[in-house]
């Protein structure tokens, strides 16, 4: 098939490509690269069926001949998103009505579309399952995501009931792995990066506070399920690893895989809005895809460390 990957050289998106370009597809990875990274997507050039465009989706995209469309282009690290609210916001929601239209023009072919474990807010439901409606501040310094997120479903549900267009809406919840950005902000990034330069392992927070961390290999692995299920399931599916970790376990963990101590974690204030916990429950992934992720953490972050090691030694 010719398959469209918007922000595919980003840190999900060249997985996918990947994963997409191995089993005999031709990919067009979009991006505008404002959290991309092109080192991502250079040993995909030398695939004669990858194709990358450098275009931003608040833009039309004039494409014909697709049979699937990815929709995973958006800053999604709050740094990131936090840089330009308004940008991230149109992203999400005019980024989104384009792909959706481009899935129109090309036939109404199928989309899937990237959400965010975000929609759920600081939940007060635990785990979190696909029927609650979230805990959300719609005006605070995380909305444009959470709140841009929650306006592409509405969307994507939209053209589903009056286009009939097959949409796949899966939340993601938090993702670790190689070819992740080592500035970005992220926990797992954050801490990887303190460790290996030997600084201090920032903890925002007592560090309490609770996560799900999924490696890439089992998320794409359920976005490939999901586009692909012969049910024309529409979701949303929550898309992430039930074992739950603290931050302080996540920070113990990753200083005792890089021969740090203890000694070096600090401790700061609570960002505004943060997640006090995130869990999914992923009982309809099991039951409409039969899927669950099957890597550990340790064994997911030995590649990951490894590829930030890498980065480091490029320096």
């Amino acid at each position: 098939m010719k398959i469209v990957v918007t922000g595919g050289a980003g840190f999900i998106g060249s997985h996918l490509c990947r994963r997409l370009l191995n089993e005999g597809h031709s990919v067009i990875a979009v991006d505008n690269f404002y959290t991309g990274r092109k080192e991502n997507s250079e040993t995909l050039s030398r695939n004669k069926n990858f194709t990358l465009i450098e275009h931003d989706i608040i833009q039309p995209l004039p494409l014909s001949g697709i049979d699937q469309i990815y929709n995973l282009a958006c800053p999604a690290s709050p740094p990131a998103y936090q840089k330009d609210p308004i940008f991230t916001w149109e992203t999400s929601v005019l980024g989104t009505r384009n792909m959706l239209e481009l899935a129109r023009a090309n036939g109404n072919i199928p989309i899937l579309h990237a959400s965010t474990s975000e929609i759920y807010g600081d939940p007060l439901q635990h785990p979190q399952k696909e029927s609650y409606w979230g805990h959300v501040n719609p005006i605070g310094l995380r909305s444009c995501y959470d709140e841009g997120k929650r306006a592409a479903e509405t969307l994507c549900f939209d053209y589903y009931r009056k286009f009939k267009t097959p949409v796949r809406v899966i939340r993601i919840f938090n993702t670790y792995g190689p070819n992740m950005d080592p500035e970005d902000g992220r926990v797992v990034s954050n801490f990887i990066m303190q460790a290996l330069r030997g600084q201090a392992l920032t903890i925002y927070g007592d560090g309490s506070q609770t996560r799900s961390f999924q490696y890439i290999d089992d998320l794409v692995e359920l976005m490939v399920r999901m586009m692909n299920n012969p049910d024309n399931f529409t979701g949303p599916v929550n898309a992430g690893n039930p074992v739950e970790f603290t931050i302080q376990a996540l920070a113990e963990t990753i200083l005792k895989m890089t021969g740090g101590n203890s000694n070096q974690i600090v401790y700061n204030p609570l960002p505004e809005d943060d997640p006090r916990q995130r869990q999914p429950d992923i009982a309809l992934a099991k039951e409409k895809l039969g899927w669950a992720p099957t890597v550990k953490l340790e064994e997911g972050l030995k590649p990951t460390i490894n590829y930030f090691k890498s980065f480091i030694n490029q320096k």
